[in-house]
């Protein structure tokens, strides 16, 4: 299932995803990929705005259709190919997933996801924003110290080796595609941690890492998930109540061991964390 083409770019779009679902409800096919340089009206989950500098982040949202049974794990999915995405721009890194969706790099923010689906229709926009260069005086003062991009992460990284995380084995992942040793594309395009990634790069390599994970088996999924857990162990709590993280279960949902013992399962669509 291949994305990027049709691709229409914006030089400013109130958001790529209202973009993009009036493409597919007016017909747009499979893969059409909206972009944008800025936007005025970005949206995270649960109504939060997504702002950044023009040209300094991929702005980016897919069109998926047919949405399927092959695509249950979608909301997993997707954060595994931003990581994937942004490991193949900088292969010094190492990201990790705080649930449900957010990619971290060394406990900050550097990408969101936005699943907008209409299953009675069989169409999902899939809305990506990954932090590319955007310095850390740019960021809005209350995200200063909980946001970073690849530029910023890479500057932390020569200033403290210890601030990239060493490669951990992989559990597996897709089958190779094209003669690759491993799920995760080989060679793609040249990129190194010395190349500073553009919004066009990164919306290259995202498309063909949503092309690897999107219809990824089950199995695979959980496991690619569960290995970038960055909740997994911390004290967290929700609206009704506090516990410490205990990893996904099979379809998702989060699990928490809550005081006195109890385990609780919580849904993405009900509750807002705060660690």
């Amino acid at each position: 299932m291949s994305f990027g083409s049709p691709h229409r770019h914006y030089r400013v779009a109130d958001s790529t995803n209202a973009r993009a679902r009036e493409l597919v409800e007016a017909g747009a096919p499979h893969g059409t990929v909206v972009t944008a340089a800025a936007q005025t009206a970005g949206r995270g989950r649960q109504g939060r705005t997504w702002t950044a500098p023009p040209d300094k982040a991929l702005l980016y949202s897919a069109v998926l259709r047919p949405l399927d049974e092959r695509h249950l794990l979608l909301p997993l999915a997707v954060p595994i190919a931003v990581c994937e995405a942004a490991e193949e721009l900088a292969p010094d890194l190492e990201c990790a997933i705080k649930w449900p969706n957010d990619v971290w790099l060394d406990g900050r923010k550097l990408a969101g996801v936005l699943i907008e689906a209409k299953p009675q229709d069989g169409w999902a926009v899939i809305g990506v924003g990954l932090n590319l260069t955007i310095e850390r005086g740019e960021f809005p003062p209350e995200l200063q110290d909980t946001a970073t991009s690849i530029l910023g992460a890479l500057a932390g990284s020569r200033e403290s080796p210890r601030r990239c995380l060493a490669k951990r084995p992989r559990q597996g992942g897709p089958e190779p595609r094209s003669g690759t040793k491993s799920h995760r594309p080989q060679g793609g395009g040249g990129h190194s941690a010395r190349r500073l990634p553009t919004p066009d790069s990164a919306a290259k390599v995202l498309s063909h890492q949503l092309e690897v994970w999107v219809t990824a088996d089950p199995a695979t999924t959980l496991a690619a998930w569960r290995e970038r857990d960055a909740l997994r162990g911390r004290e967290i709590s929700w609206d009704g109540g506090t516990g410490v993280a205990d990893g996904i279960d099979d379809s998702g949902d989060l699990l928490v061991a809550a005081a006195g013992g109890d385990r609780v399962v919580l849904g993405a669509g009900e509750v807002h964390l705060r660690l």
